[in-house]
């Protein structure tokens, strides 16, 4: 686990791609270029948030990185994880490893409450993986995606970040 550098965004752009065009972990429905891969992950490096790749020797096998969960002052606390990996690397643990060192990182930062938006009722991976590390269903967008000819749900699971809202920031 390392955190991405710019030299990544070719690897990245390929796992993307393929979850855009073969799943509904993301609603986009065409991959974006290379060039608006580089400009999110400048946005988040911008803001000092994890953006990590899991590297195996020189070949990307998943990537992951927080954002803010919305811009508003309010929400300043909250982040939202992004998690994807290759497929010929899913089931071996490279999700929860991406996904644990993001937690880690961000409570470090001083977030208090990790917001994952799952595309898909039925992504039972994803749902699980979440699960795994404390996160908890809050809720479902019923239908409110239309990807690959079909009514697509979203679903929110949350997880609060060190002393979470225990106490004051």
């Amino acid at each position: 686990m390392r955190p991405a550098t710019p030299q990544d965004i070719s690897a990245i752009h390929s796992i993307y791609s393929h979850h855009v065009l073969k799943g509904l972990g993301s609603f986009e429905e065409a991959p974006p270029p290379p060039e608006e891969l580089r400009r999110r992950y400048d946005e988040v490096n911008e803001r000092g948030l994890p953006y990590l790749v899991a590297d195996f020797g020189g070949t990307i096998a998943g990537y992951g990185y927080c954002a803010l969960y919305r811009t508003r002052s309010a929400y300043r606390y909250t982040v939202e994880d992004s998690v994807y990996v290759r497929p010929d690397a899913q089931g071996r643990g490279v999700g929860g490893a991406l996904l644990a060192a993001l937690i880690e990182r961000c409570e470090a930062l001083g977030y208090r409450q990790l917001i994952a938006v799952i595309g898909d009722s039925a992504h039972h991976a994803s749902i699980g993986l979440h699960a795994s590390h404390g996160f908890l269903r809050v809720g479902t967008l019923r239908s409110v995606g239309f990807k690959f000819g079909r009514w697509v749900d979203g679903v929110i699971m949350q997880r609060p970040l060190g002393q979470g809202d225990a106490t004051s920031p």
